[in-house]
C-alpha cells in the first residue's frame, strides 16, 4: 500500500516539548482523522507536515519525498487550512481564489474553471464577486477550503475544518471532503467533533502529550481498549485517560 505520509521520531519543543518522538503512518487515498485533547500537539504535528514549522528532529516523508531534503517538492502536494480562515477580505472569493492558483502556477484559464465549481460545490456561487469582508465565518471557512482545494493537492490537511460551519453548511464540506477521498485525495484532518471522525474517518490516530497512543480503524481502537461495542468517544476518553504508549 503506498503511504501518503510518513512520520518518524518526530519532535518540537517550545517552552514545553509540543511533540514527542511521534511515528504515524496515512495510507493513500484515506481520510485519516488526528485526534487528542487541547494542547495534545495536533496543530503542531500538521504545521510541521505542511512545512510552516521546523522539527527539531524526525523525518518526514510525502509520497515518498523526504519533506526536509526538498520541502518544494513535498509542499507542491499538500494543501494546509488553519482552522482561522486566512484570506483576504478586500478580494472577492473568485479573486483569491485566481490569485492563490497563481501562486501555485495553475493556468489561468483552469484556475478559472476550477473555482468557479468550487464555489458552485460550496455554496458560494451568488457571492463569487462579493468583497469577503462582509463574509460570515462560516462563509470565510468554506472559501479558505476552496483555496486550498484550487491546486488540486494529493494530500489535503484540515485543522477543525467544521469550525463555525452551521449543520447545512458543515454536510456540503463533509460530502466534498468524502467526494475528494474518492477521487483518490489524501485528507488528514483533526475534529474535537468525536461523532464526525467516528462517520468519516477510515483509519484514526490518537495523540496526547505530544505522543502517539493509538493509530488504526475504529474496531483496532476499540480492541485497544477492551470495549468492543463502544463509540469513538468511549475509546477515546479511555485510550487519553490511561495515556497508554503507542
Amino acid at each position: 500500500m503506498t503511504e501518503a505520509l510518513i512520520v518518524r521520531g518526530l519532535n518540537k519543543t517550545f517552552a514545553k516539548p509540543a511533540v514527542s518522538d511521534l511515528d504515524l503512518t496515512v495510507h493513500a487515498g484515506e481520510l485519516y482523522a488526528l485526534l487528542g485533547p487541547n494542547g495534545a500537539g495536533k496543530t503542531t504535528t500538521l504545521r510541521m507536515v505542511a512545512g510552516l514549522t521546523k522539527p527539531d528532529a524526525g523525518e518526514i516523508s510525502v509520497f515518498g519525498i523526504d519533506a526536509r531534503q526538498d520541502p518544494a517538492g513535498a509542499k507542491g502536494l499538500i494543501a494546509w487550512a488553519p482552522d482561522e480562515a486566512m484570506i483576504y477580505d478586500r478580494l472577492t472569493p473568485l479573486e483569491y481564489l485566481e490569485f492563490v492558483a497563481g501562486l501555485w502556477s495553475v493556468d489561468p484559464a483552469v484556475a478559472r474553471t476550477r473555482a468557479e465549481a468550487l464555489l458552485a460545490q460550496l455554496g458560494l456561487a451568488d457571492e463569487a464577486r462579493r468583497r469577503c469582508e462582509g463574509f460570515s465565518r462560516g462563509m470565510k471557512q468554506k472559501v479558505a477550503l476552496a483555496g486550498a482545494l484550487i491546486h488540486d493537492p494529493k494530500l489535503l490537511i484540515l485543522d477543525e475544518p467544521l469550525t463555525g460551519l452551521d449543520a447545512a453548511a458543515a454536510r456540503l464540506v463533509k460530502d466534498m471532503l468524502q467526494a475528494r477521498v474518492e477521487a483518490g485525495c489524501t485528507v488528514i484532518l483533526t475534529t474535537h467533533i468525536l461523532e464526525v471522525a467516528e462517520r468519516m474517518a477510515d483509519r484514526i490516530g490518537i495523540i496526547a502529550g505530544g505522543r502517539l497512543l493509538a493509530e488504526g480503524r475504529l474496531d483496532e481502537l476499540r480492541a485497544r481498549a477492551g470495549d468492543g461495542t463502544g463509540t469513538l468517544e468511549d475509546v477515546f476518553l479511555q485510550l487519553t485517560a490511561e495515556g497508554a504508549p503507542a
